[in-house]
């Protein structure tokens, strides 16, 4: 045989004959059979190609359930992107229609315009509750297009201009340092670890309870550095208590105090397993742009989120789960989040690399790790605002504004997921063009450097989401 690629997705190794037309991929299988040539006729795959009931379409992919019930998405030349097994089997559906209330299409903005996001005009009162739950995407996760006009993700050093104004301060003055901030020389002193036998699950059990109390350590990994010993220094601010991570007995006080035991039991359940996934998260913009979905490539990765947990950490403290499994039993980091009064001022700290968000009273009240511009890419100074907030949003690239990332010439509308350049949440700032946003790799979050813009974790840009409004301010300090 001649021209056969391999390929795996989730796990399903598919043999695809290369060199075949998008004629030749859309034709039914008895005229494919007919007219293949003799020698390739015994490779009868026609169910991959076969496109079967269309559940999506638009400009550059179709997604179908072919006759075996598998998710087959091909790009508009015929294509094969991703093929995948439905647990559970497959129940027919009508392909999603843009909702007639909504200004975006599946191809993008209308008119170019900018898309309504649903808080223009929330009141000056609003309080925490006020901001209603995202519409559903329809593949397990939430979409709220709106979209965002900032390229942020190609490595520092891109030839995205610097020569212009823009990073001049929007709004002159400071607040000063609110409620005792203390100074960047003594803001991350040096945390003693657990050592011996067992000391990453005491670090991990103790980076649960800093998260608990709104001082994100990250992803908890088990693994000391900079973001928690930044997370122990902001959790003393919040609580008024310093707990020795080396102490098990107090650590372990602290964690039944505060919501239970560091980990609990967690069952995989169907909805886990049945959501959308990609294969892989490309990373050219423009194929990007093809996928329905910026989703998560695996359940693992999902529910690594899911538990703000390090995704290989989730996978050594369950050894032998396949996490693509419903039924299986995994153990994981007990949240148990804590109740946060509304953020009325956020200080984006550049010498801690930390976002910092205090109650109307001056009283830190969460602190995140960040990554907060970089000495090329340097973020706003001074004071700004949140002008408007949206969750999963999708991501307008426009090589005319911002970078210009390989032959991507054109405006791409990339579709919104975790996995997009913006993550989960963007929370535009009065500052055109900037904001704080999640990210796809929050593992990286305040070891690199960003393009201006503020990155959190996913699951931290989640939870301030729900504490500011438009209006509260933002100062950047050095």
């Amino acid at each position: 045989m001649r021209g056969i690629l391999w390929k795996t997705y989730i796990g399903l190794s598919v043999t695809v004959l290369t060199g075949l037309t998008s004629g030749t991929v859309f034709a039914s299988p008895q005229a494919r059979i007919s007219s293949a040539p003799a020698d390739e006729r015994p490779v009868l795959m026609a169910q991959l190609y076969d496109p079967g009931e269309e559940i999506y379409q638009d400009n550059n992919v179709r997604v179908y359930i072919d006759p075996s019930g598998r998710q087959v998405t091909m790009d508009r030349h015929g294509k094969i992107l991703r093929i995948q097994e439905q647990p559970g089997g497959y129940q027919p559906r009508s392909a999603p229609q843009p909702d007639n209330n909504d200004n975006w299409t599946l191809n993008g903005p209308v008119d170019g315009g900018v898309p309504y996001d649903g808080f223009a005009n929330v009141p000056d009162n609003a309080g925490v509750d006020y901001y209603p739950a995202p519409p559903s995407s329809g593949r397990g996760g939430v979409v709220n297009n709106a979209g965002v006009e900032r390229s942020t993700l190609p490595d520092v050093g891109s030839s995205a201009s610097l020569d212009n104004n823009d990073f001049k301060p929007a709004i002159e003055g400071s607040y000063g340092n609110p409620s005792g901030l203390p100074s960047a020389d003594t803001q991350t002193p040096s945390v003693t670890m657990p050592k011996g036998q067992g000391a990453k699950t005491k670090l991990a059990s103790y980076q649960i309870l800093l998260d608990r109390a709104g001082t994100s350590p990250g992803v908890i990994d088990g693994k000391a550095g900079s973001n928690v010993d930044k997370a122990a220094a902001s959790y003393f601010e919040v609580t008024g208590l310093t707990i020795n991570p080396a102490d098990e007995a107090q650590v372990n006080a602290q964690l039944e105090a505060t919501g239970g035991p560091a980990f609990i039991d967690y069952t995989i359940t169907n909805e886990d397993i049945g959501r959308f996934y990609i294969a892989s998260v490309p990373n050219d913009y423009s194929e990007k742009a093809k996928l329905p979905e910026m989703a998560y490539v695996s359940p693992r990765e999902m529910l690594a989120e899911k538990f703000h947990i390090d995704e290989n950490y989730l996978q050594e403290i369950n050894p032998g789960i396949s996490f693509r499994q419903p039924g299986e039993m995994i153990r994981v980091p007990n949240l148990a989040k804590q109740k946060r009064s509304p953020v009325a001022k956020i200080i984006a700290d550049k010498a801690r690399k930390q976002v910092r968000g205090y109650d109307a009273n001056g009283k830190l009240v969460v602190a995140y790790p960040s990554t907060i511009g970089s000495a090329d890419n340097p973020s706003p100074s001074g004071i700004v605002t949140v002008e408007r907030i949206a969750t999963n949003p999708n991501y307008t690239y426009n090589p005319k504004i911002n970078f210009k990332q390989g032959n991507n010439d054109k405006v791409l509308i990339v579709p919104p997921g975790p996995n997009g350049p913006v993550g989960t949440v963007w929370i535009a700032l009065s500052k055109p063009t900037y904001g704080i946003h999640g990210t796809p790799d929050p593992s990286r979050i305040g070891k690199t450097a960003s393009h201006g813009c503020i990155r959190l974790a996913n699951w931290d840009a989640e939870e301030l989401v729900k504490l500011v409004k438009p209006g509260v301010t933002v100062e950047f300090t050095e």
